[in-house]
């Protein structure tokens, strides 16, 4: 895997070894930022299901000022930690190693706030309409905000449309993409 695009482009970040995770390939990731916009001018993100974090990395380099990693997979915490400390980005990120959902209630609980949030769970194995609920519930977006979404295709997704918008929904093969934003109120 390597970082597409930005301040580390073209660098190279470790992998979890394993079936225990499903690494977002080069092709799709692409495909994902050219939805997402190119490149962003500060903000917070989440990498929820992190994996490696090369989600988070991406968007790191590619100008979010910090990203919260997250995945319960004690080798995928040690990798992500590793490829952080390669691209010397430790002063510009956290990581924990937790369940998702617990992991969404401590965040709601701190109040904290993203501006891009990744939802990439392990296709089948959990729900992304109970994330987003779980999202909203704890009112972790901000304004303007994004979430996106990976997921296998033909999954039912569905979300309050009265707070979420559809940005994008692409079909890659067995992968779909859903790119969501916060309604204005």
């Amino acid at each position: 895997m390597r970082v597409i695009a930005g301040e580390f482009k073209g660098r190279q970040i470790g992998a979890v070894k394993g079936d225990d995770t499903r690494p977002t390939t080069d092709k799709v990731k692409e495909s994902m930022f050219n939805m997402l916009g190119q490149f962003f001018d500060g903000g917070r993100a989440l990498d929820l299901f992190a994996g490696s974090g090369n989600l988070g990395i991406e968007a790191l380099s590619r100008g979010v000022d910090s990203t919260i990693f997250i995945d319960h997979n004690f080798s995928a915490i040690k990798v992500i930690k590793e490829n952080i400390a390669q691209l010397n980005l430790q002063e510009r990120t956290e990581v924990y190693r937790n369940d998702a959902f617990k992991a969404l209630n401590v965040l709601g609980k701190k109040e904290c706030k993203f501006d891009l949030i990744f939802l990439d769970p392990p296709y089948g194995k959990v729900s992304v309409t109970h994330l987003l609920e779980v999202v909203l519930e704890h009112n972790l977006l901000n304004d303007e905000g994004l979430i996106m979404c990976e997921y296998g295709a033909g999954t039912n997704v569905s979300y309050d449309e009265s707070l979420l918008r559809q940005v994008r929904h692409e079909v890659y093969g067995t992968i779909e993409i859903l790119i969501l934003e916060k309604v204005e109120r």
